[in-house]
């Protein structure tokens, strides 16, 4: 590897110098996979690209992006439920992984991680139960309705001809901008009457 990639700390020890080759190796192909840019030394140079995997919090991020884009009430209720199926939906996995953290806290042996885990399945049987309840229904209600969304419309991929780049250029208009909701009051607080 070059000075500017080579890593700061020493590999495991007892690696005989084909396995630090190997993880060297390995390591440029997995940055390059990902979209870095590596300069390294003949031995280390490879053509492989392991697949690389989006984080979770990027695939729900994009449920949002496929959320913006949805142009009627059936596609929004089918990308609802990514979020909400019972079994591999996103809200079950987030249960699933405060049980699991909640177990984890009773083993630890602290006088407060009994306190942790009970809040952690507080957290898990009341609010992500109400949450995936709610947008269970609101799911439900969008799949009933069979309407489009009046200020969006499926993209037609038509560009003018003249165009040089035809597949990169949508001519549909993009969908009106909507001013955001104003922010719920913080809970407690108190309310000023006249």
């Amino acid at each position: 590897m070059s000075a500017s990639t080579r890593p700061t700390t020493a590999p495991p020890a007892g690696l005989t110098e084909a396995d630090e080759s190997r993880l060297a190796s390995d390591a440029v192909g997995r940055l390059r996979a990902v979209g870095y840019h590596v300069d390294c030394d003949e031995p280390f140079d490879t053509e492989a690209r392991p697949a690389s995997y989006p984080t979770l919090g990027a695939s729900v991020c994009h449920l949002a992006e496929r959320l913006r884009e949805a142009t009627d009430t059936a596609e929004a209720a089918g990308i609802l439920t990514e979020l909400t199926a019972p079994h591999d939906g996103v809200l079950a996995g987030f249960e699933e992984t405060l049980g699991a953290l909640a177990e984890f806290f009773d083993g630890l042996g602290n006088a407060s991680d009994p306190y942790t885990a009970r809040r952690l399945r507080y957290l898990a049987d009341e609010y992500v139960r109400v949450i995936h309840s709610d947008l269970a229904h609101t799911r439900e209600r969008l799949a009933d309705r069979h309407a489009a969304h009046p200020g969006r419309r499926p993209c037609a991929e038509q560009v003018p001809d003249h165009e040089p780049e035809r597949s990169a250029m949508c001519a549909c208009p993009p969908p009106p901008r909507a001013l955001p909701a104003p922010a719920p009051p913080p809970v407690g607080a108190t309310r000023l009457r006249r």
